[in-house]
C-alpha cells in the first residue's frame, strides 16, 4: 500500500500518423504506450498510472491533448525540471507542453470539458506525400460553398446517431455541437502544401465514436453532389434511421484544444 497519491495534469501534442491512437493496445504502438515507457524510464521505481482525457483513433493528431498522471508515495520535486526531462526522453513526434498539480477531486474523464477538433483537407490534384500525415486529399472536385452550408446544419442540439460508429439502442446520441464551421485553412502552413486548403472546425462537450469523421464524410459526399442539404437535415432528426456509409480518413483529424470548465 502507498502512503499518499499525487495528481498532475500534463498537456501534450503529438503527430498521430504512426500511432494506433491514444489508448494502450496489445502489440500496437500507441501514444499512451510511448508516454508510459518514457515515464517508467525517468521515474525509475516509483509507481505511477496515466489516464487520458479521451481516446483518439489511429493516425489522429493533437495540438492540445491532456492526460492525468497519478504518482504514489512522493510528489515531483521540480515541475519545470520534470517537464524538461520528460521532453528530452519522449519520441520526437510527442511533446509535453505543461504540467500542473491538481487535487484528488479532479477526474480527467468526468470533469466537464469542451473539445475543439479540426479536419484539414484539400481537393483536386494529388499532393506532395509529406501532406499525408495531417491532411486528407479528395481527388474529386468539391463544392466548397455548399459544404460550408452543410457544416452549419450540424450546429445545435440534434440526434447524431447517423454519425456514430456501431450504434446500439442504448447509446447517447442526442448531443449539442456548440459550433461547426468550414472555412479556408489559415492555421497550418507548409511550403509543400497545395495553394488552397480547408478546415472543418467543430466544438462541443462530447462526441460519439468516429462522429466528426462521419460528419466530414457526409460533407465530402455533399461536396461531390452525392447527397443534399436536405439529406443532412433529415439525418439529424430524432426519427432518422440513416447510417452514413462514408467515414473520412483519420489522418486529417486533429484535436485542437481541450478546455476544462
Amino acid at each position: 500500500m502507498f502512503n499518499k497519491r499525487y495528481y498532475y495534469v500534463i498537456r501534450i501534442q503529438y503527430l498521430g500518423y504512426r500511432f494506433h491512437g491514444w489508448q494502450k493496445q496489445p502489440k500496437l504502438k500507441t501514444i499512451q504506450l510511448m508516454i508510459d515507457r518514457t515515464l517508467k524510464f525517468i521515474l525509475k521505481e516509483q509507481p505511477f498510472k496515466t489516464l487520458g482525457a479521451g481516446r483518439t483513433d489511429a493516425m489522429v493528431s493533437a495540438q492540445d491533448a491532456a492526460f492525468e498522471l497519478f504518482l504514489n508515495d512522493k510528489p515531483l520535486d521540480n515541475l519545470e525540471e520534470f517537464l524538461a526531462l520528460f521532453n528530452h526522453n519522449l519520441p520526437q513526434d510527442i511533446r509535453a507542453l505543461s504540467i500542473k498539480l491538481v487535487n484528488e477531486k479532479f477526474n480527467i474523464i468526468q470533469h466537464p470539458k469542451v473539445k475543439e477538433y479540426l479536419y484539414l483537407f484539400t481537393y483536386g490534384d494529388k499532393n506532395h506525400p509529406f501532406c499525408a500525415s495531417i491532411m486528407t486529399t479528395i481527388l474529386d472536385e468539391l463544392d466548397i460553398e455548399l459544404m460550408k452550408e452543410g457544416a452549419k446544419l450540424f450546429q445545435g442540439k440534434h440526434n447524431f446517431k447517423t454519425y456514430c460508429f456501431r450504434t446500439t439502442d442504448n447509446g447517447i446520441y442526442n448531443r449539442e455541437i456548440i459550433s461547426c464551421q468550414l472555412n479556408e485553412n489559415k492555421i497550418f502552413t507548409a511550403n509543400f502544401f497545395p495553394e488552397q486548403t480547408y478546415l472543418l472546425r467543430v466544438k462541443g462537450k462530447g462526441f460519439g465514436r468516429n462522429q466528426i469523421r462521419l460528419m466530414m464524410g457526409a460533407l465530402i459526399k455533399l461536396g461531390k453532389g452525392e447527397i443534399s442539404l436536405k439529406y443532412i437535415e433529415e439525418s439529424l432528426k430524432p426519427e432518422s434511421k440513416e447510417l452514413m456509409d462514408y467515414i473520412a480518413p483519420a489522418s486529417g483529424l486533429i484535436l485542437n484544444k481541450i478546455e476544462f470548465e
